[in-house]
């Protein structure tokens, strides 16, 4: 099968949205609204991706940005009947030469600890887990202040955000 692939705009949210949410082992949150997406696609220009089938629909994805020294990947999709062609590869080499030619040397990724075959992938694709590191995280006082309100994700369980926006409340679910 050939794929395209092309530059992710805010266009292409709605069919990204459905395959994030159709793919395991992606958690959605606040982070993930249509003004969340639109606000990293413009803080990272032309970095993340899309992958089309021959009908033009979108069958694969992936964010792609940077905080000027690492490079960060996240929500790697790709439609479950699209697997095994290498879709998945395609779409993170694209995006670590367009992180390259920024002079950006490294890029990381974040899995859920237990997501064996996310791992298997990255490990498959030559990524090395830093054993070293930790990943903490604190909310802002934006979330603190109840502006968004988050149902953790439990495996084979729908998560549910609710997040208040300029356009009004919004929900974002995903099958985790």
């Amino acid at each position: 099968m050939h794929y395209v692939l092309s530059t992710m705009t805010i266009g292409d949210y709605d069919a990204v949205l459905g395959l994030w949410q159709a793919t395991e082992g992606i958690g959605l949150s606040e982070s993930d609204t249509r003004e969340a997406v639109a606000s990293f696609l413009q803080r990272n220009p032309g970095l993340s991706c899309v992958a089309r089938d021959a009908s033009g629909g979108v069958v694969g994805a992936v964010l792609c940005g940077h905080d000027g020294r690492r490079g960060y990947l996240h929500h790697l999709a790709v439609a479950r009947a699209c697997r095994g062609q290498g879709l998945g590869r395609r779409l993170v080499e694209r995006c670590l030469q367009q992180l390259g030619a920024l002079g950006i040397l490294k890029c990381n990724v974040f899995l859920f600890a237990g997501h064996a075959a996310g791992e298997s992938f990255w490990r498959h694709n030559g990524w090395q887990a830093r054993t070293d590191l930790r990943v903490l995280q604190r909310p802002t006082p934006a979330a603190a202040q109840g502006r968004v309100q988050m149902e953790a994700p439990r495996e084979g369980n729908a998560a549910r955000s609710n997040v208040d926006t300029p356009a009004g409340r919004a929900e974002i679910g995903s099958e985790v």
